[in-house]
């Protein structure tokens, strides 16, 4: 599709929405902030809960697409995940449809496949299309997200790319990392190619840059136009000489979803 000029970023004030914010406007976009939290040095900014159906049709009215990072990315009680993620990826998608926005590009998570086992060396990479296993409340919210992807696409024609995101951070902090591992250039590079691609319909993609430990298939993000150019593995020898050798017994290195399996981390607010 054409490049969109204006695009609402939801989570505009989260980790991944401050890497964004700074990255996307070199492809030519101009971003509409979306957070519950001020976002910092943006007075502009929309500052409003997912459940404010109001303040979210207001936001996406007139952008040409969204990137939704908005919501808990942790695990949480199933009610904080029901209201965030679930409900309000729902009134996000409603206030798309209402306002005529012809796509949306959803952060989804390896999390909603958490409980696929991960390859061993020389076994081939886990495809998008592997049943979904997920870890935590939070990857069954992921896993709703991409089905309701589905369901605006064939009943309302929205399009969507839902991408299934590793760990977006400046550098890997964990040997579990070097497999999932998406620098902050090659996720910009992913999300470009998410809003432009022609004739997505509803696409799932995993999103990692194309680390030499990769687990999953990055075939349908490469599809989109994706070029990765990123590669965890230099940070492999200082991370592996900290924390030691991945431990095939151990669940952050068995599963694809990490310590997700067993121990979760919490969301804190």
């Amino acid at each position: 599709m054409p490049a969109p000029r204006t695009i609402l970023l939801t989570g505009a004030a989260g980790g991944l929405g401050t890497l964004m914010r700074s990255l996307l406007p070199e492809y030519g976009y101009t971003l509409r902030l979306f957070d519950v939290r001020p976002v910092e040095d943006a007075p502009d900014a929309v500052t409003a809960d997912l459940t404010d159906t109001g303040a979210l049709r207001e936001a996406v009215r007139g952008v040409d697409a969204v990137l939704h990072l908005a919501g808990i990315s942790l695990e949480a009680p199933f009610e904080k995940i029901l209201r965030s993620n679930i409900e309000g990826t729902y009134n996000l998608y409603e206030a798309a449809r209402l306002e005529g926005v012809p796509r949306v590009v959803f952060a989804s998570s390896n999390h909603a496949v958490g409980f696929t086992p991960a390859p061993r060396p020389g076994e081939p990479l886990i495809p998008v299309d592997t049943p979904r296993r997920p870890d935590t409340f939070y990857g069954l919210s992921k896993s709703f997200g991409e089905d309701l992807a589905q369901l605006y696409w064939d009943k309302h024609g929205l399009e969507t790319v839902s991408v299934r995101i590793g760990s977006c951070f400046p550098e890997p902090t964990s040997v579990r990392m070097l497999s999932v591992w998406m620098s902050p250039a090659d996720g910009a590079r992913l999300f470009h190619a998410a809003l432009t691609a022609e004739g997505v319909g509803h696409t799932v993609v995993y999103g990692s840059s194309a680390n030499t430990r990769l687990w999953w298939d990055l075939t349908s993000a490469r599809e989109l136009g994706y070029e990765p150019r990123d590669d965890s593995e230099p940070y492999a020898g200082k991370l592996i000489a900290e924390h030691g050798e991945p431990d095939p017994a151990d669940p952050a290195h068995s599963h694809l979803g990490g310590h997700f399996v067993n121990d979760p981390p919490i969301w804190p607010y």
